[in-house]
């Protein structure tokens, strides 16, 4: 097995207190499924800044981390299946799936 690597870019923040136990009611749904294959369930992230060449800058980028996970998978198609049932898709935001390469 391999491991993967879950960034979470966007998502919504929720409105009111309920829509926020919705939405945590959902995430650990999704996460307890899975939980045998979350070898670090992750977290959400503060604000980012860039580094590069030029400087820091304090956008976060053109897309923002919102938080991570690493997952146990055979393949990158089966991390992304998991992927696809993540709450955050039904937020309006996304996962960026990549391969942690063992050096």
């Amino acid at each position: 097995m391999s491991e993967f690597l879950y960034v979470y870019h966007g998502g919504k923040n929720p409105e009111t207190p309920e829509e926020g136990e919705q939405m945590m009611a959902k995430w650990q749904a999704w996460m307890d499924k899975h939980e045998s294959q979350f070898t670090n369930p992750g977290n959400p992230v503060g604000m980012s800044k860039t580094v590069s060449a030029s400087g820091i800058a304090d956008n976060g980028g053109a897309n923002p981390t919102s938080g991570f996970t690493i997952v146990s998978a055979n393949s990158i198609e089966e991390a992304c299946e998991i992927a696809k049932g993540c709450p955050i898709n039904d937020e309006g935001g996304s996962i960026e799936v990549a391969e942690i390469i063992e050096m």
